[in-house]
């Protein structure tokens, strides 16, 4: 299933900010199906291209991505609990 542009990677930004917000630390990392982590590099890509700057597309604002062949998608706070993505 393909996203809006850049849906994803604010929705990830987003997660990304309500648990610095929270707790003052970075979560443990982000999991993405395959699908969407397709959808991230095209997002990665636009990002970059607009800005004249090379993204890393391992991480998301330096939280590491994880690739998982399991459909859901979530981000993994500092406690373990994962956060729906999209």
């Amino acid at each position: 299933m393909a996203y809006s542009q850049l849906l994803l990677y604010y929705d990830m930004s987003e997660k990304l900010s309500d648990h610095l917000r929270a707790t003052r630390a970075y979560p443990l990392k982000f999991v993405l199906s395959p699908q969407l982590y397709k959808d991230y590099l095209r997002d990665v890509a636009v990002l970059s291209d607009s800005r004249g700057k090379k993204m890393d597309p391992a991480n998301h604002m330096g939280v590491p991505i994880e690739i998982s062949d399991d459909s859901r998608s979530f981000m993994v706070a500092l406690d373990g609990t994962e956060v729906r993505v999209l």
